[in-house]
């Protein structure tokens, strides 16, 4: 297999389980360092273990610069360089009626899912314009892109990560930095499953769920499927890609849905007044 990341390193916020832990493992196949910051010590801890030597654990609370500063700074300091960023971590956050959204859980959704993005964006940025080249990637939502496809704290955040992404991307590229994000539907993860079967560590209990509700028939969106294009972007092979939004939906936000009746048959042409057929 051909080793796309070869002697780089890469910052995952979120690394320890679902999409970030996914990623962790992809990026180190292909021949990455990573750093992986989150809440979850344990969980952490004993996945960093799991990569062999490939990868160092802090815990990261995301609405703490200094805390998603330490992470990029341990790169730093561990290896020597930065070359990816993966602005990852996240919560569903606050859900409801917005007359009915207490400010104090608003907050907080917004702390974790945007001001968290900044902070990765802020730190890992200064650094790879600095050294001339790197990737950052950060996580945006299929809500971030339509509405009514997520809470109303959620859907804000997410589109302002769309937004960011655009303005970072025109300030970044002059250094030779690209940044892009990424809008994916409903993937199987822990976060995914919680809401799903009330368990966050039934994700096989859920899959069957998320692939009736595919628009690809019986094809559950997975955090693999998150993971390669986090490696795209990473790799040089996305070398002429920047500042764009990638969805990973299986065609939800162009409408797609599963068993759409308006394909289903063929019906002669409609016409005006009820009239069909030519």
């Amino acid at each position: 297999m051909e080793r796309r990341l070869e002697g780089q390193v890469a910052v995952i916020t979120g690394g320890a389980s679902g999409i970030g832990a996914a990623t962790a493992e992809k990026l180190v196949a292909h021949g990455a360092k990573v750093v992986l910051g989150d809440i979850q010590e344990d969980r952490l801890a004993s996945f960093v273990e799991s990569l062999n030597g490939q990868a160092i654990g802090l815990r990261c609370d995301v609405t703490r610069e200094e805390d998603v500063k330490g992470l990029v700074d341990a790169a730093i300091t561990t290896h020597g360089r930065l070359d990816v960023m993966f602005n990852n971590a996240g919560i569903v956050g606050a859900i409801g009626p917005m007359d009915t959204t207490p400010t104090d859980e608003w907050k907080l959704t917004l702390d974790i899912l945007l001001n968290g993005v900044f902070y990765g964006m802020k730190h890992a940025s200064g650094h790879m314009k600095r050294a001339g080249r790197g990737s950052i990637v950060s996580m945006s939502s299929t809500a971030g892109v339509m509405g009514g496809l997520g809470p109303h704290a959620y859907a804000a955040a997410k589109h302002a990560v769309v937004g960011l992404t655009k303005n970072l991307a025109a300030e970044a590229c002059a250094f030779g930095v690209r940044v892009n994000c990424l809008a994916p539907g409903l993937i199987a993860t822990p976060l995914a499953a919680a809401a799903t079967v009330g368990d966050p560590d039934g994700v096989e209990q859920a899959i069957p769920t998320f692939a009736e509700l595919s628009p690809l028939p019986g094809r559950a969106g997975m955090p693999e499927d998150v993971a390669n294009a986090v490696l795209w972007l990473a790799s040089d092979e996305s070398g002429y890609v920047n500042g764009q939004t990638i969805a990973i939906d299986a065609g939800l936000t162009t409408g797609s849905k599963p068993g759409d009746p308006n394909f289903a048959e063929y019906q002669p042409i409609l016409r005006e007044a009820g009239k069909s057929g030519m």
